[in-house]
């Protein structure tokens, strides 16, 4: 096996020899095995083992082994507790869930913390199968039967090629020690149930399943990039970078075939759900104006296009400034400063500036959010127009009204930050100094 397993860490180019790696081991089978196939390499590695805190002293004696065989072998060893079951409840996830996001996130921490290149995990190709058959049962689309991947980001898995059987063969071969997990038998859990109950059945049909279900991962891993490279290709031709997210032309979604697998697969990225679709086809149809929400994002119909833009939470902003210095160090997506109006200078023509004359700016200054019934004189006008009918003759979409902020002075609207100046601030000839705002986009 330490052949088949160098040369699969090759193949899939999982690391380098010269790299170093964290294992996380629970002190089951499969990652006692794994330790003992590192040693063998002589790769340069550490352990990381997670406790649970679910099996009592099951979990305690788990982390003890662990630690004990780190020690005896001198190797790197990290360990952590978690209330694993009061972080389910919290965020209301299974306990599986919960366990699989502490772990994860802890391995990761370390492996920075630790400058490891790669955290390995010792899933099996029997592992592989049983996610492969619970997509199946629950209706995956094809990334879902391309089963676990050898390597995604800092994540390995150089098993993946070899069965639960040949692990226990090479378990008893070379007297590798573990700790054997009672949770393993209970059919009370969705992996297990598929374990002992479907897949010796799957056996019995076809003796070679392993090897045929093996197969089938591959080809629908390959199909599945294919598949993925043709969709990214699409959504870089259909979806264009505005100020506040992302658009789509209308017409280009209607020319989609299929079209509800297309909509899915070119959405589901900013939270849109199969069983969304028909409302999502609904809004394409429907007034300027109509939003569609998912958990992460907004769609919003604006004339011939769809604007998509990620939901923020509710922030208003209210920003007194009583000097000039106090304005110019304000957090916000726009850069201000201040420059002499001399014959040299030349006013800003970049889109999203604004420049205004700050001899006629009275403190303090207020930025805030534009409110309905708002007014201003637009630069070049002298008459006054409410910001809503401003931003109605300019076109402007929901989200672009949304992020307008307006500099307030003296109960005037100085400017609408990077896209209007009012004429009562505009610069004259008159002006010594001026202030230059430039919003920064997204």
């Amino acid at each position: 096996m330490i052949e088949e397993f160098r040369s699969y860490i090759d193949d899939n180019r999982l690391f380098n020899a010269d790299d170093t790696v964290l294992l996380g081991v629970s002190g089951g089978i499969d990652s006692m095995v794994m330790v003992h196939l590192f040693l063998r390499c002589g790769y340069e590695f550490g352990i990381a083992h997670c406790n649970f805190r679910l099996r009592g002293e099951e979990s305690d004696e788990d982390e003890i082994f662990v630690r004990n065989y780190a020690g005896k072998h001198n190797i790197p060893f990290f360990s952590n507790s978690f209330d694993t079951a009061g972080y389910a409840a919290k965020k209301g996830v299974s306990i599986q869930m919960a366990a699989r996001e502490l772990r994860y996130s802890w391995f990761e921490e370390i492996r920075k913390k630790q400058g490891y290149s790669v955290i390995s995990l010792a899933h099996n190709l029997n592992d592989n199968i049983e996610t492969f058959i619970i997509n199946l049962v629950r209706g995956s689309g094809i990334s879902g039967f391309a089963g676990i991947k050898p390597r995604s980001e800092c994540l390995v898995r150089p098993l993946l090629f070899v069965t639960r059987d040949e692990i226990c063969e090479y378990a008893e071969k070379y007297e590798v020690n573990y700790r054997e997990d009672s949770s393993n038998t209970d059919t009370k859990y969705v992996r297990n149930k598929i374990r002992h109950l479907v897949v010796p059945v799957l056996k019995e049909i076809n003796p070679s399943f392993e090897n045929t279900i093996d197969e089938t991962i591959a080809r629908s891993a390959e199909i599945s990039e294919i598949y993925s490279r043709h969709i990214a290709g699409i959504k870089k031709s259909m979806l264009s970078e505005t100020t506040t997210g992302l658009q789509v032309k209308i017409s280009d979604i209607s020319a989609l075939s299929p079209l509800n697998t297309m909509i899915y697969e070119l959405f589901r990225e900013y939270g849109l759900s199969r069983p969304m679709i028909p409302e999502f086809i609904k809004l394409t149809r429907s007034r300027s104006g109509s939003q569609l929400h998912t958990p992460t994002h907004r769609f919003i119909r604006n004339r011939g296009e769809i604007l998509i833009s990620r939901i923020q939470p509710d922030s208003e902003i209210n920003i007194v400034c009583n000097t000039l210095e106090e304005l110019l160090k304000i957090q916000l997506p726009a850069k201000m400063s201040v420059e002499n109006c001399g014959e040299a200078f030349i006013l800003p023509q970049e889109k999203r500036s604004t420049c205004l004359s700050l001899n006629k700016l009275k403190f303090p200054v207020i930025i805030r959010n534009w409110k309905p019934g708002d007014t201003f004189c637009p630069l070049g006008m002298n008459k006054r127009k409410k910001l809503s009918d401003f931003f109605i003759d300019n076109k402007f979409s929901v989200p672009e009204k949304e992020a307008a902020l307006i500099m307030e002075s003296d109960g005037k609207i100085a400017c609408i930050l990077g896209i209007r100046t009012d004429n009562r601030f505009r610069v004259t000839n008159s002006t010594t100094r001026c202030l230059v705002i430039k919003v920064m986009a997204d």
